[in-house]
């Protein structure tokens, strides 16, 4: 009886929060898929209690207003397979979107816990992730001679994600919301970001960038002063630690760019990083042009990708997106599949901006740089390979979006009748 009495205590709803919120803030670098796993179900079981009363349905106003868009994005994508006559051939296709629509209910569920104990998971579980990156690039990169992917199994995908736990980790120590583990934190970002390096991923490397540009443009009032000058030898150090590191990879990785634009330009050469790229955004125009409206499902990506590398370039090469978001969203659901999901990035926008303007609140703001962050990665990453349509990217894209709409702007939810909210001890 004891012994149950010590579960129950232990999977309190609050616990429960927390367990679930390290998982999805630690696991998208160094585990790869199980983000997937741990928001979906999570998702599935925020339906379940709301619906079973367990958990009432928050109603924030930010939340209300992405909820909005991110289900007319689902709503264009499912019209498009109307449209086509292939609802049964985009079946499976459509079946990602869940995630998506989890989004409110996900919501309901993770504000039942305190704003303060939320942000301190966030810092230190995308620290772990940050340290957790690294160890498994450096295996990667110098035991297995591979481009490292941590956990991810996509080069990409996990510099991606990767640039979002090294922006929470610089964010928290610039803004000094996690002054206990500042040094920690500093190291953690530089971790993460030789990682990123390690990935070969140019346009995160992009990404790092601008994103580290707006977090120190966010917290200016806290790096004026004296403070300036300890920030410029902390960016002297790091950037120190990447020369050393990731020189080579670097230079290299920049030497096949300008070999790829010298082929495409000078001998037509499509057969490369970047001429595969620009073929892509040609077959994904001209395949807009021909169905602007609805476009042409999204089942049918791969076939006009196929087709039209074999009908354009007389090549045999095949992809599952047309390596430019936007591009993506016009070709499977028309322009009003891309004017939705580009609805999604301006409401986020706009929610973090009114935030960052109006509150001087250190949590408020740290939820609206995360999606300052989220925005910039993906839109960056986006612009030259995969802004949603995988599973992990869309299950980060989503924790992000719930976390960071909820920190900046919304209000911690009661539970329902009869239950009660255990503290969590720290």
């Amino acid at each position: 009886m004891s012994r149950l009495s010590s579960l129950k205590q232990r999977f309190t709803p609050s616990r429960i929060n927390v367990y679930f919120s390290i998982l999805c803030f630690f696991s998208p670098p160094v585990l790869g898929s199980l983000v997937s796993f741990v928001f979906n179900g999570g998702g599935l079981a925020s339906v379940l209690l709301i619906a079973s009363g367990r958990r009432r349905f928050n109603t924030d106003r930010a939340m209300m207003a992405l909820t909005v868009a991110i289900y007319a994005y689902c709503a264009a994508n499912l019209m498009a397979s109307v449209a086509n006559g292939s609802i049964v051939r985009d079946a499976r296709h459509l079946i990602p979107f869940v995630t998506f629509l989890f989004f409110p209910t996900s919501y309901s569920t993770w504000s039942i816990t305190g704003k303060t104990t939320l942000v301190r998971i966030v810092v230190l579980s995308s620290m772990a992730a940050c340290f957790g990156a690294l160890l498994l690039a450096v295996i990667q990169q110098y035991w297995l001679g591979m481009r490292a992917e941590g956990g991810a199994g996509n080069a990409i995908v996990f510099a991606e994600v990767l640039c979002l736990a090294v922006m929470v980790c610089m964010t928290a120590a610039v803004s000094g919301i996690e002054d206990r583990y500042r040094m920690a934190l500093v190291c953690a970002a530089i971790g993460g970001t030789v990682a990123a390096i390690y990935s070969g991923t140019r346009i995160v490397w992009l990404a790092l960038l601008i994103a580290g540009i707006t977090v120190l443009l966010i917290n200016q009032q806290r790096v004026r002063g004296s403070s300036l000058l300890r920030l410029f030898l902390l960016t002297a150090s790091i950037a120190a630690v990447i020369a050393f590191s990731g020189f080579h990879i670097i230079s290299g990785r920049l030497d096949f760019l300008r070999a790829d634009w010298i082929a495409l330009g000078k001998q037509g050469d499509y057969d490369t990083s970047l001429g595969m790229r620009v073929a892509l955004w040609d077959i994904g125009l001209k395949a807009f042009r021909e169905m602007p409206l609805f476009g042409h499902g999204v089942g049918a990506t791969q076939f006009l990708i196929k087709q039209g590398f074999r009908d354009q370039f007389g090549m045999d090469a095949g992809f599952n997106h047309f390596h430019n978001g936007f591009l993506t969203a016009l070709v499977q659901a028309g322009a009003l599949g891309a004017a939705t999901l580009a609805a999604i990035f301006v409401v986020a926008g706009r929610n973090a901006t009114l935030t960052l303007r109006n509150s001087i609140d250190p949590v408020e703001r740290f939820g609206a740089t995360m999606i300052v962050i989220v925005l910039i990665t993906y839109l960056t990453a986006g612009m030259a390979g995969i802004l949603i349509g995988h599973d992990i990217l869309d299950s980060v894209l989503m924790v992000f979006l719930v976390s960071g709409t909820y920190l900046a702007s919304g209000r911690q939810a009661a539970l329902a009748e009869g239950q009660t909210l255990a503290p969590v001890t720290r």
